[in-house]
């Protein structure tokens, strides 16, 4: 091999580990990852499903999630019972892009056609966390689930505080509602991973506004290795 095909090689090889490690850089695109980011500006594909699903060992109904969620739940719920005597149960888990159009369409039709009444609770399809599978609507036995009153029940108020323990955040919190685009929901809990679930929780910061800043964070880490290296 030439002096200048080996150049050539080397040139390419980095370039390759560049382009990977900026991949990470970018979580929200990354619909294997946990930080895949579907919100009213950010669509999933109609053809998106998760590689494998699986149903959370947990009371209640709708129980799929991806694996990793599906456990992370069965701990969240054990925990709940444990520390505070409380059943938690599951609402919803993972919704397809097909479920979540019946789900709109026929509360468009409960509403009139009204459009801005409909998308108060219910995302149109291809904007709902539900088709990630990572996503669990989660209410307590006997009481209070999909309302807000969740909020003020032993489980909704141990869930908000306990929830990233297991790698869970509130997703759309009160007051969170312009940059989310959603409604104040205190059932609805994302996973995200155990480390990061800590990171967004002690900033107190919704999604879509913590990205950015990890985002750079990556970025300013990877040049600096690159520099070094």
């Amino acid at each position: 091999m030439s002096l200048l095909q080996s150049l050539l090689s080397l040139s390419a090889a980095g370039a390759l580990m560049v382009s990977s490690a900026l991949d990470s850089a970018a979580p929200q695109h990354d619909a294997s990852g946990y930080l895949y980011l579907v919100n009213r500006q950010w669509l999933v594909s109609e053809a998106y499903v998760p590689a494998s699903l699986r149903e959370a060992e947990v009371p209640g109904s709708v129980r799929r999630l991806r694996p990793e969620a599906a456990e992370a739940l069965e701990e969240m719920f054990a925990a709940c019972k444990e520390e505070i005597g409380v059943t938690l149960i599951s609402v919803s888990g993972y919704r397809s892009y097909g479920s979540q159009k019946n789900i709109y369409a026929r509360k468009l039709q409960s509403v009139k056609g009204n459009v801005e009444k409909a998308q108060e609770y219910v995302a149109p399809p291809g904007t709902s966390e539900h088709n990630t599978g990572l996503v669990m609507d989660v209410g307590q036995k006997n009481k209070a689930h999909l309302n807000e009153k969740f909020r003020d029940t032993e489980g909704g108020a141990w869930c908000r505080e306990n929830c990233w323990r297991f790698g869970f955040i509130l997703r759309y919190d009160e007051g969170w509602e312009d940059i989310t685009g959603y409604s104040f929901e205190p059932w609805h809990f994302r996973y995200v991973g155990k480390d990061v679930a800590r990171l967004i929780y002690e900033a107190g910061l919704p999604l879509e506004s913590w990205l950015p800043g990890y985002r750079t964070e990556t970025i300013q880490s990877i040049l600096t290795s690159a520099v070094q290296d």
